[in-house]
């Protein structure tokens, strides 16, 4: 660049040579900020699809079937999974364990069939968070040979919490193939 100052006619030159410069220092700077945002926003995209999670079950497939629970509480186990995104959902023991911690949606509906009417009828169940109760939908009369109730709450939930469904004693629920039962949960965002 010294050339510039004893040679006019290499002036031009130099000048382009710094604006050269210049413009690569400035394509660089822009460059390796665009390449860590982009980073920032694939380790975002990432975590959240790595928190995907919701499921959706029902008692059974295509038979009739009650559940009956006379004097104990029992859990009951949704054999039929429409979803199971993120895979917290066990079909085996019916306990939804929650894979992220954040604010999930769960739902419950329950359906009963006394077979005919007058015939007393308790279509009840109780949501519980690690065992204890959260919500209970029940419909209990004897004006109808059917009854159903449903519950949704959103909750805060942490990681490891545990969701299932228990039939209290005294209540019983029934279901064919119409899926009248169901028990589903999903993320509605995450707060780790």
């Amino acid at each position: 660049m010294r050339e510039c100052v004893t040679d006019s006619g290499s002036c031009g030159c130099c000048m382009m040579l710094k604006e050269m410069d210049r413009l690569t220092t400035y394509f660089t700077t822009t460059l390796n900020t665009l390449e860590k945002e982009y980073r920032q926003t694939k380790h975002s995209l990432d975590k959240v699809k790595a928190s995907r999670s919701a499921f959706s079950a029902t008692q059974i497939d295509d038979t009739d079937i009650c559940h009956v629970s006379y004097k104990f509480d029992k859990l009951l186990s949704y054999k039929r999974v429409f979803i199971n995104l993120g895979n917290g959902y066990s079909a085996d023991t019916g306990v939804f364990t929650v894979p992220h911690s954040g604010v999930y949606s769960l739902a419950l509906t329950v359906y009963s069939d006394a077979g005919a009417p007058g015939r007393r009828i308790a279509a009840c169940a109780n949501l519980l968070v690690n065992n204890q109760l959260v919500a209970g939908p029940r419909e209990e009369n004897k004006l109808d040979q059917e009854d159903s109730a449903t519950t949704v709450v959103a909750l805060h939930l942490k990681a490891g919490d545990m969701v299932a469904v228990q039939l209290p004693g005294g209540c019983f629920i029934c279901d064919n193939s119409s899926q009248y039962n169901t028990f589903s949960a999903f993320l509605l965002y995450p707060t780790e």
